[in-house]
This record gives C-alpha cells, sequence and structure tokens, in this order.
C-alpha cells in the first residue's frame, strides 16, 4: 500500500523558520522511500500520494551542502591556516628589504651613470650604460638615496673650446633628458611647460658636485685634465696661484657667420649679464674668424679668480655654476625666454626693450677699447671732424655732425618694397638735409634760418661699399676713417702700371663692389685662379692662412674705426635697423640719446631697435 499523505496544523515559530518557501499551515512529513510506488493509478483515484514527487535517494556524504545550515556558523580559517600564511608573508617582506639595500649598497660603493641621450637624425634617446661615455654629453646618474639627477659629461681631457655644433646639440640633449628624468620622478609620462629664463631645474647636478659626490670622474682625471683655449681676461701674472672663480661665465667667439657685428652685440649683451648675475667674464678666441681678440681691442676687465677646468663649463642650463655662451647657443642665451624675462611689460614699443639695451650698453662701455694704435687714430679724427663744425667767436652756435651709415653686401632691407634690394641712396640724403634744415630753420638771430651753422655743419659717411663714397648724393661727405679703405675693382686698376715694354704679371683683381658678402670675406688669402664662374661653398672650419689672417684683421678694424668715429661723433645718425651695425650705433650713442631724443633715426620701415638676433 502507498504511504498516506499526512497533513496537521503547526503554528511554532521552529517550523516557520525552516524553509522561506513552505507554508506555515501545511507541513508535508515523507514516508519511507519506496521504490514501487508509480503514483496513483488514475486520475481520478481517491488515492493520490505526491510521495514520488518529494521523496528523493539522500544526498551523497561525500559532497559539501550547497546552502549551509541552517543555525550553525559559516566554516572559517583555523589558526594553523593562518600562522603559515603569515609566515608566507614575512618571508617575502624581507627578501624584498635585502634587495634594495643590496642594490643601494651597490649605488653607493660604485659610479653608475644610468644612460645618457644619443643623437641620431633629430631624435633623441636614452641608452642604459654602465660607464661613462667618451664624449661630451648629458648623462643620467643616480645619488646615494638612489634619486635620479642628471648632469653633463665633458672628458676632463677633451679639447676646449668644444665645436659649435657639439654646444648645440648639449643644449637640446638636456631639454631632452630633464624631461626624462622628471617623468621618472613622477613615475608618469606628462606634458612638460615652457619655463621661465631663471628657472632652476632640482634634479640637475653641476659639474663640480656630481664630482664630489664620486658620481663623475673628476679627481682621478684632474692629471691628464687639459686647460685648452685662448681665454682673455684669465690673470696669468701672480706669483701665487688664485682661487677658481664661484661663477663664470665665458663668451665663445667662434662663429660660422662673417660679419662682425653680430659677435660684438652677443659678447656686449654677455658682458652686461655676467655682470647682473654676478659671474667672472671671459673672453675665448681661440678659433675666431678675425684672429686675436687683442689685435682689435684691450684686454677686458681682469678678476682676482681664475677660470675653472675647462670641461665644467657647460653651455645649458643657464643656472650652471660656469656657462659657455656662443653663437651657436645663441636660441637658448638669448632666444624667448631671455625677452620675456628682460623685456619691460608696462612699457610700450620700443621702450620695452630697454632693460635688455642696457645689457648691452654695459658690455660696450667695459669692452669696446680698441688698441692703442687704432684708438689714437680715432680720438685723433674725432677731433679734426669737430674742429670743422667749429664757428669763430662770438657766435655760440656751432654746426652738427650728421652721420651716415650704408649698409649692402648680403644685407637687405627689412621693408617690403626693398627686401630684394637696397634702399636707394637718395634717400639716406633727403633725410640728412631734412635733418639739418629742422635743426637750424628758425634758430637764427632773428628766428630765421642759420645759414652759417648749416655752412659749418658736416656729413660724415661710412659704408662696406666703395662706391657709396663715389655716388653723387654723398661726394661731399667725408669719411668716417681713411686709415683703411676697402678699394672697389675700378680704383685697384686705375692704379695698375701701364705701358713699358716689359709688364710684370699681376692676378686679376677682386674688389669690394657691391659691399660686404660672406663668400668674399671666407675667400680672403686664397688663390684667385679660380674661374670667375665657379661656385664654391666655403669652408668656415678651415684654419685659415697666415695671409687670410692679415687680410681678415685689416677688413675687422675698418668696420670698428667707422662705428668708434660714427658712435662718438654724430650728433644725429641715419641708418638702417637692419644692419647690425646701426643697432651697434644706437647703443653707443646711448639711451637718452638715440632713443629718447630721437637722434638715431631709421629709414628701414616702421621697425625698431632689437638686441641679439638669433
Amino acid at each position: 500500500m502507498p504511504p498516506r499523505l499526512e497533513l496537521k496544523k503547526s503554528y511554532t515559530h521552529e517550523n516557520m523558520i525552516l524553509s522561506s518557501r513552505k507554508s506555515p499551515r501545511l507541513s508535508l512529513r515523507p514516508g519511507k522511500y519506496d521504490g514501487s510506488d508509480r503514483g496513483p493509478t488514475s486520475s481520478t483515484s481517491s488515492r493520490f500520494s505526491f510521495q514520488h514527487l518529494i521523496v528523493s535517494p539522500p544526498p551523497s556524504p561525500g559532497l559539501p551542502a550547497l546552502i549551509p545550515r541552517h543555525g550553525k556558523p559559516t566554516p572559517t580559517h583555523t589558526p594553523r591556516r593562518c600562522l603559515r600564511a603569515a609566515c608566507w608573508l614575512v618571508g617575502v617582506l624581507a627578501i624584498l628589504y635585502l634587495g634594495l639595500r643590496f642594490t643601494r649598497i651597490q649605488l653607493d660603493d660604485v659610479r653608475r651613470p644610468v644612460g645618457w641621450a644619443t643623437h641620431s637624425g633629430e631624435e633623441y634617446e636614452m641608452v642604459g650604460e654602465s660607464e661613462l661615455p667618451d664624449f661630451p654629453t648629458p648623462v643620467v646618474v643616480t645619488d646615494k638615496r638612489g634619486r635620479a639627477k642628471w648632469t653633463v659629461s665633458i672628458p676632463p681631457d677633451h679639447e676646449f673650446p668644444l665645436e659649435p655644433k657639439q654646444y648645440a646639440e648639449i643644449c637640446q640633449q638636456n631639454m631632452e633628458v630633464a624631461n626624462h628624468v622628471t617623468d621618472l620622478h613622477a613615475h608618469v609620462h606628462k606634458q612638460h611647460f615652457h619655463h621661465d629664463y631663471y628657472y632652476i631645474d632640482p634634479n640637475f647636478m653641476d659639474v663640480a658636485e656630481a664630482e664630489f659626490y664620486g658620481l663623475l670622474p673628476g679627481p682621478k682625471a684632474k692629471t691628464t685634465m687639459k686647460e685648452g683655449g685662448s681665454l682673455v681676461g684669465e690673470n696669468t701674472d701672480g706669483l701665487i696661484e688664485s682661487k677658481i672663480c664661484e661663477k663664470t661665465l665665458t663668451f665663445v667667439m667662434e662663429t660660422s657667420d662673417a660679419g662682425l657685428g653680430k659677435t660684438l652685440m652677443m659678447m656686449w649683451t654677455a658682458y652686461g649679464l655676467a655682470q647682473k648675475e654676478g659671474r667672472m667674464f671671459f673672453v675665448d678666441d681661440s678659433r675666431w674668424a678675425y684672429g686675436k681678440y687683442t689685435n682689435y681691442f684691450r684686454s677686458p676687465p681682469v678678476p682676482s679668480c681664475r677660470p675653472p677646468p675647462r670641461h665644467e663649463m657647460l653651455p645649458c642650463p643657464h643656472h650652471a655654476r660656469h656657462l659657455v655662451v656662443s653663437a651657436a647657443t645663441a636660441a637658448y642665451s638669448f632666444g624667448g625666454s631671455f625677452n620675456e624675462h628682460f623685456e619691460d611689460p608696462r612699457k610700450m614699443e620700443v621702450y620695452r626693450q630697454k632693460p635688455i639695451y642696457a645689457l648691452a650698453r654695459a658690455g660696450f662701455e667695459a669692452l669696446f677699447k680698441l688698441n692703442e694704435g687704432d684708438q689714437k687714430y680715432v680720438e685723433d679724427r674725432i677731433s679734426a671732424l669737430v674742429d670743422k663744425t667749429l664757428r669763430p667767436p662770438p657766435e655760440t652756435e656751432n654746426g652738427i655732425i650728421i652721420g651716415v651709415h650704408v649698409r649692402h653686401g648680403d644685407r637687405h632691407p627689412l621693408e617690403f618694397q626693398y627686401k630684394d634690394a637696397y634702399v636707394p641712396l637718395d634717400r639716406y640724403g633727403d633725410k640728412a638735409r631734412g635733418i639739418l634744415y629742422d635743426t637750424f630753420n628758425s634758430s637764427g638771430p632773428d628766428g630765421d634760418e642759420n645759414l652759417m651753422a648749416e655752412m659749418h655743419s658736416v656729413f660724415v659717411v661710412a659704408s662696406d661699399d666703395p662706391d657709396v663714397y663715389d655716388s653723387e648724393e654723398f661726394s661731399h661727405a667725408l669719411r668716417a676713417q681713411e686709415l683703411i679703405r676697402l678699394a672697389s675693382k675700378k680704383s685697384i686698376n686705375s692704379a695698375k702700371p701701364t705701358g713699358g715694354a716689359i709688364r710684370k704679371f699681376v692676378d686679376e683683381n677682386v674688389g669690394w663692389e657691391g659691399g660686404f658678402f660672406a663668400g668674399m670675406f671666407w675667400s680672403l688669402g686664397k688663390p684667385t685662379s679660380v674661374p670667375a664662374t665657379a661656385v664654391e661653398t666655403p669652408n668656415t672650419n678651415l684654419p685659415p692662412t697666415n695671409e687670410a689672417l692679415r687680410l681678415r684683421e685689416l677688413v675687422g678694424r675698418a668696420y670698428l674705426m667707422d662705428l668708434a668715429v660714427l658712435g662718438k661723433a654724430s650728433d644725429r645718425l641715419v641708418c638702417t635697423v637692419s644692419s647690425m651695425g646701426c643697432k651697434l650705433l644706437a647703443v653707443m650713442m646711448g639711451w637718452e640719446a638715440a632713443i629718447e631724443q630721437g637722434k638715431w633715426v631709421n629709414i628701414d620701415g616702421d621697425f625698431e631697435w632689437r638686441g641679439v638676433d638669433w
């Protein structure tokens, strides 16, 4: 007989919480399992049984229950298992600590640069190595605390000064390495922003400091250290060796530019910057295209200390203790950050440039002292020109000196309509005569034009083009100096010997028609047998011959004496601001006279005075 379905009422709390699916009013109790039960015999049977639906074989004793038994706590880890996990954790931490400590000890005992930047095309990459390179480059080092720093490694036995290209590459690589070290400290690559001119990189380590901590091989290598170069301004007369200067700025005069004006402006500004920053100033002329500095100028002021080891002189960063400035690093030393820092934001137009002008003026006053012979000639020439403007007593108003500087050659105007030619000479002449008329138009005894003062006025001209002196506009004007003249081919040919049965062979002369050209400068002292139609790219790295240096010296001295006479003698000055000589003359006249009183007159568009070109 199949088991019966038993029903009973139950309202106890115990039965109610056995299962949320049970009805509190109905309790189903299974009977014994009967495998022969097949359910009801028919749908109308009164003996219907649910036993085949609710009864199943007992669960396997080897499997855990899917739902924990009600009323019993959830199984937890045993104390033995927790102790085992704690021992494992302590062991791993101990191994990591010992490994890190061993690594730090190794870094303390061994100088190990992490890597340096190499130049491949236009991209720089960090290359890890265990030894310092044998070429100048920024390197990443690790200090005693395991922190990444960077410095610049120049082998102590390396030639000084470096090649201009090397200085430029070091500055470019410094930016990449500095950003790389910053990312190492931040543990993430982030965007790097433009810094102020006097920003101090906390991750940079100066060469002397790196040597002190043993990160660069300074003391051991000083036995083979080279003190190369030709530093002007070094005190070599002392019997007792003086101490090394605390901070220095060395201006390297080597440049691929044939002109002299940019070098002068940069050197003057560098000197003013050194004075402002409390640095001692030195000049290196070992590879200057014009020869020796002292062939043109007297030595700059000599400091009481001596220059540092050459491998400590760095082109970048600017806050390095010993700085090198050259034409190759002008974009970093006198670039956008320099202008942003020194321009006066409260002023307008050219008056924003006054702080930069002051730096150049300081350099002019300290450095523009010609050699003894040329300086004497300039002073005598200025006295002679001034004497021509004097009127005999009782006249009180004398004439004036109007200087005119004309630049031709490979320098073209900034004004658009003349950018492929030159400013016409009649514009120079008209402006000079207009200045003369405006000066004495109503200065006569009765308030009329003072013709006698005009007649005692003098026009003084300086130009790189010999044909300017013979032009109709300036045939009545005087030369700024007559000690050294750049002759034209026409004047040279007129001086050749003519006639006679025997004629000495003379090479074809090449004059300075059209003005100063870089190609003409670099070809000085070379044989003239090269065909006139040949196109030759000058190699500025070749050392010049003695004859080339002699001719270059004449060109340079003539240029400097022209500037000296015009800058000191002129009461008014007419020039084109596209010429660096014109900018130099503004510095030589002084800010008050040139800018505030308007005695420096530019006729090349509406452009204003600016300092170093980069």
